[in-house]
């Protein structure tokens, strides 16, 4: 391998580290933020962290336009390893007593597990990412690898459905009447769609930056692209 190549696989590795790192972060903190508070945003009721949610859709439309849905699957479940690893740590600070009590009832104010949020949280992430990253690379195979404005907006939108539908369903179910379950999940999708729809140039502008940056052979070209659909 030349210097060349070399200096390259660098700088993917780097990117790659940068995004599951981001993703990483982003899912704690938009997990922990959920079960701090409720925002109105343009009138809409969503739950804190939702904005930040929606940057996980960015990355993973990235990574699976530049490197194809393997490397996108790793980076979702990265992700859930994240997820995971914030509620067991959670759960061990959670039993170890504070030297002041007020600080121990703040930490059960904001880190107090909530098992149904959690399963309703790790449910609908894992159904909506994997779909995302299907649903992206199904379209890319259909559109012949042109149209990224398309593929990004139609499979985040619809990945976002999903795991607002699954999240509310299953977190509070049986404790608000239908109307108000069905609000809350109209409410939560129409802002990720208003998101999504923002985040299009986001995405062109990574996919081309970091094409510039990386400058390796491993990244999918049209070339790869139709070899793959024969």
């Amino acid at each position: 391998m030349g210097e060349t190549d070399a200096g390259s696989r660098d700088r993917e590795l780097l990117v790659l580290s940068v995004f599951a790192s981001v993703f990483g972060a982003v899912i704690v903190f938009a997990n922990i933020a959920a079960g701090v508070k409720l925002e109105s945003v343009l009138g809409l009721v969503v739950p804190a962290g939702t904005i930040a949610y929606a940057i996980t859709f960015i990355i993973t439309d990235i990574v699976d336009e530049l490197w194809g849905k393997k490397r996108a699957v790793y980076i979702v479940w990265g992700g859930l390893a994240a997820e995971l690893a914030m509620l067991g740590l959670i759960g061990i600070d959670y039993r170890i007593p504070a030297i002041d009590p007020e600080s121990q009832e703040l930490y059960k104010t904001v880190f107090s597990p909530q098992y149904r949020i959690v399963l309703a949280s790790i449910v609908a992430y894992l159904v909506a990412q994997h779909h995302d990253v299907w649903a992206f690379w199904k379209l890319r195979e259909l559109t012949g690898g042109r149209l990224l404005w398309l593929r990004n907006n139609v499979s985040t939108m619809a990945s976002q459905l999903i795991d607002t539908t699954i999240f509310v369903t299953i977190a509070f179910a049986g404790e608000y009447p239908l109307a108000v379950l069905a609000n809350m999940i109209f409410a939560t999708w129409a802002f990720k769609v208003l998101i999504a729809a923002v985040d299009t140039p986001v995405v062109y502008a990574g996919v081309s930056l970091v094409r510039n940056y990386v400058q390796t052979g491993t990244l999918l070209s049209e070339t790869t692209l139709r070899y793959r659909m024969k």
